[in-house]
């Protein structure tokens, strides 16, 4: 294993510092900088995609098939998305003025905010780390990059790649782990981008406060995945394994927990999740190159205790399938458990790996009620044939995203903004959401001083000024 490295102390604040003179000095305003930022960061893609994948297996034992789909062809996918449209999203809008201020003329336009902080997650640390470096650098600013010190590998691969590959003024990597992060916070940033967990997000917003410094926030939380009335159960199980089991579940908008409504989906459920479970990772997934690893032995004794504790508990949870616990080899096998107990442990926290519960409900409306009473979630997932489900779903139903019919796929979209609402985050990026994120849309208004038209807007006023402004506003 990749040792963690640490950026010393002493050196944090030079670099923040020496990004600061270059924001000062706009020389990453211009088009052609932020375009030449943009395109190495596509050549580093493609001559390292590679060295990339091997460390992500290192860190989340993840294939190199399943390394390109879920992180570097996101990231490729943005930058090209970016690069065709950056000329678009720099443009000046126009702004109607109105009569009461003609002749005049408005627009908005985007300006660099400044120096940015990017502080990224291990669960996708490649992909949370570099998707909104592409907005950062697409709005004209300077970066600090943290990735994460849980994910050592891909860790060294990124502070080493963009050493490489981008202009040291505008881009550094500081590396470590809270330490590191603490440092970084008595810096000053104009804007700071965080992906994690609440606790961890709850301390950078509290520190970002004290400075005035606005943040995103990309949390997560228990996204609800609702099965009712469905044809293709096969296809349903498929959808929802894919979503809950991709990267071990270790995706912040996996579905945490299935509400089966009705006896039908519940059996239905019980019946296929362990079919397609053993259809992609064959009967021993364990052995399969197809499926990735925890990040670490506390993740995996956190899991192994909420299993444990399900199953044993006041109300014990069944086991449909899995449950195979191998702490020392980061392991669990994917598993699906039935008659869940809404207040266990389970179900107080985001799991954040391979476990899925399922509650049955007996009506959709006591499947949008149980999800109205807990923390709006980072995404929301349903399966129906009904269509007036969707419409209900899409009304009563407060999350970051909804996904219909499938689960997982709306935060791999960069025409989409992806994003939390309340305690499962605030702000959103991914494509233009990304390059407005790290801008500030400034707003101007001219008008000529050749007429004086604002007049009738001086005191004193009288009687007829009084009237006229009532006219015009």
């Amino acid at each position: 294993m990749t040792e963690t490295r640490a950026t010393p102390s002493e050196q944090i604040a030079p670099i923040v510092a020496s990004l600061r003179d270059t924001a000062r000095s706009r020389a990453t305003h211009s088009r052609r900088f932020r375009v030449e930022g943009l395109k190495a960061l596509r050549r580093m893609l493609d001559e390292q995609s590679h060295r990339i994948a091997l460390a992500l297996r290192e860190d989340l034992g993840k294939s190199e098939t399943e390394a390109l789909a879920t992180e570097i062809g996101v990231v490729k996918s943005e930058v090209d998305h970016t690069l065709l449209h950056l000329t678009d999203w720099m443009e000046p809008s126009p702004v109607k003025v109105p009569l009461a201020f003609q002749p005049a003329s408005a627009h908005v336009a985007p300006r660099p905010l400044g120096t940015v902080l990017i502080i990224a997650p291990w669960n996708y640390p490649f992909q949370l780390a570099i998707n909104p470096l592409v907005g950062a650098i697409a709005a004209g600013n300077t970066v600090v990059v943290k990735p994460s010190e849980k994910a050592p590998a891909t860790s060294k691969v990124i502070a080493e790649l963009v050493e490489e590959y981008l202009d040291p003024r505008a881009v550094r990597v500081v590396e470590g782990g809270a330490e590191a992060v603490t440092e970084l916070l008595e810096q000053r940033f104009d804007h700071i981008f965080y992906t994690g967990g609440e606790r961890v997000g709850r301390i950078v917003y509290e520190a970002a406060a004290k400075q005035l410094t606005p943040v995103t926030l990309e949390l997560g939380g228990k996204s609800p995945c609702v099965v009712s009335d469905g044809r293709n159960w096969q296809t349903i199980a498929r959808r929802i394994a894919f979503g809950k089991f991709t990267n071990a579940g270790q995706t912040c908008v996996a579905p945490d927990y299935v509400l089966a409504v009705g006896a039908r989906s519940e059996r239905e459920l019980q019946k296929r999740l362990p079919e397609v479970i053993s259809e992609f990772y064959g009967a021993n997934p364990a052995a399969s190159k197809d499926y990735a690893r925890l990040v670490d032995t506390a993740q995996a004794e956190r899991l192994e205790s909420l299993l444990r504790e399900a199953l044993s508990g006041p109300n014990p949870a069944r086991l449909v399938s899995g449950g195979t616990v191998d702490v020392p080899g980061r392991y669990m096998e994917p598993t699906v458990l039935a008659d869940v107990d809404p207040d266990s442990a389970l179900m107080q926290e985001e799991i954040f790996g391979p476990i899925l519960p399922i509650i049955r409900v007996d009506t959709f409306d006591e499947a949008i009620a149980f999800i109205a009473e807990r923390p709006h979630p980072l995404a929301a997932y349903l399966f129906t044939d009904r269509h007036r489900y969707h419409k209900a779903f899409q009304e009563q139903v407060t999350a970051g995203g909804l996904g219909f019919d499938v689960a997982l796929l709306h935060a791999g979209l960069h025409t989409l903004p992806f994003g939390g609402v309340g305690p499962s985050g605030m702000g959103s990026y991914h494509g233009e959401a990304s390059f407005r994120t790290f801008s500030q849309m400034r707003p101007s208004l001219t008008k000529s001083d050749q007429v004086d038209t604002l007049r009738m807007a001086y005191p004193p006023y009288t009687w007829p000024k009084r009237q006229a402004i009532k006219r015009l506003m």
